[in-house]
């Protein structure tokens, strides 16, 4: 049999990004000698991240549409021209069996042009709501994994393949309430504890709820774990200093997130795709404040996913100033509501998702 090559696009958040290299650990379980290519986008997070997984990349200078400033685009179209041309000579150099697309500007010029080579292309879709590229890409597309049921309303029915998406599998080694995660962190194992993420730039409207909410939190007896991002750690640490004790670490950075989840009782966080499978996959209940910043709005169409069958609770971002401190003290010491939230998430979420997606590629390839 000949050796596989395989091309993996896409990028610009750790959503894109942290699927893209389990499919690719998937696919090199199941075939140790393929050879791997990812495409990205020049200066996005993905061109540190995948090498340091030990994956070469090339960059594409594509990047988004600017809303706000039209002139801007003629710019962005000149970009996207390039990438295309860049993009159609990866792919005849590489010669790749298959193209996975996971999102992201850089999956558009690659899918695009492996598309006109003849060459096979796969879709991951992370969301509820389909991102443009994707719904672009999916009539020359072979199969359209997807996270979420009732996607047919962006894709054709026949090519969609319900696999979840993949993610961090070492959070399901750490048992949860493990004594060591509570020692990390230098927590107390018979007291509740709040885990709330904040990560990047999207972070502000939970931080600022967070502070603005302090003193209910200390009033709950609870332990608070809180991630700011590193954009906000400095301001958030300084403002937060009366309330910060035994019971408040405040962090840029989680470094043992599997350690978070595992003592975390209550978790709030936006509502990106990755955030909602490993909320699942683990079946941790959740208050989660969509962010209104994002493209279509897919955040709280993927928070309503779980809202409608009590698998998480909603804050909107307008109303988390107001509510999300309250909402957070009552909800995480009412046992029987966390113990219903827990186990709706768990029903949820979808197993194996990155070698059901491995699985889908290679059925098609090593056909030939």
């Amino acid at each position: 049999m000949k050796k596989l090559k395989f091309i993996i696009s896409g990028g610009g958040t750790g959503g894109h990004i942290f699927p893209a290299i389990s499919i690719a650990n998937a696919l090199k379980r199941r075939v140790p000698d393929a050879d791997f290519l990812f495409v990205g986008a020049e200066g996005r997070m993905e061109m540190e991240k995948v090498p340091a997984a030990g994956y070469a990349i090339k960059g594409l200078p594509v990047s988004g549409f600017d809303r706000k400033n039209i002139l801007n685009n003629i710019k962005v179209l000149l970009r996207l021209f390039k990438s295309i041309t860049m993009a159609k000579m990866i792919v005849r150099e590489f010669a790749p069996d298959a193209v996975i697309g996971v999102g992201g500007y850089a999956s558009g010029p690659t899918l695009y042009a492996a598309n006109g080579q003849g060459v096979p292309t796969f879709l991951q879709e992370q969301n509820s709501y389909a991102g443009v590229t994707n719904k672009l890409l999916a009539k020359n597309a072979a199969k359209i994994c997807v996270a979420y049921e009732g996607m047919e309303k962006f894709f054709p029915k026949e090519k969609i393949i319900l696999t979840g998406n993949p993610v961090r599998q070492d959070f399901l080694e750490v048992a949860p309430k493990a004594e060591e995660a509570y020692k990390f962190f230098n927590f107390d194992p018979s007291k509740k504890t709040l885990l709330i993420i904040g990560g990047s730039l999207g972070a502000r409207t939970i931080n600022q709820s967070v502070l603005k909410g302090l003193p209910q939190l200390k009033a709950a007896g609870i332990q608070v774990l809180w991630q700011t991002g590193k954009y906000y750690f400095e301001n958030m640490k300084q403002q937060a200093a009366p309330y910060i004790d035994e019971n408040l670490l405040v962090t840029d950075f989680v470094k043992r997130m599997d350690y978070a989840y595992a003592i975390a009782d209550l978790v709030i966080s936006r509502a990106g795709a990755s955030s909602i499978s490993e909320l699942c996959l683990l079946g941790k209940p959740s208050i989660l404040v969509p962010s209104p910043n994002v493209a279509e709005d897919h955040q709280t169409k993927n928070a309503m996913a779980l809202a409608t069958r009590d698998a998480a609770v909603i804050i909107t971002d307008a109303d988390a100033p107001a509510k999300l401190a309250d909402t957070a003290a009552g909800l995480i010491a009412d046992e029987q509501k966390l113990s219903a939230i827990s186990a709706n998430a768990k029903a949820m979420a979808q197993l194996d998702s990155a070698d059901r997606i491995a699985t889908e590629i290679l059925s098609l390839v090593t056909k030939e």
